[in-house]
């Protein structure tokens, strides 16, 4: 599948070679430390963002998966 942006399609695939490889080779066989995509989750996030406001695509009311996200105003 290409991403919203065309220049972020090829970031996106490399993006999810890392995951798929980390998935299967590491996390599947119960070594979950590290991030080692990380950075490329970041640069495509960035070419996302970008893509986005320069298609002048409405996001208002979305909600987007972030570090605190899932966690309500009252948890402890």
């Amino acid at each position: 599948m290409n991403s919203v942006g065309e220049a972020c399609t090829e970031l996106k695939r490399e993006y999810d070679q890392c995951f798929n490889r980390w998935f299967a080779e590491k996390f599947l066989k119960g070594e979950s430390a590290g991030d080692p995509c990380g950075q490329l989750f970041k640069r495509y996030q960035r070419c996302v963002q970008k893509a986005i406001k320069e298609k002048d695509i409405p996001i208002e009311g979305l909600e987007f998966m972030g570090p605190s996200k899932g966690k309500t105003e009252n948890s402890s």
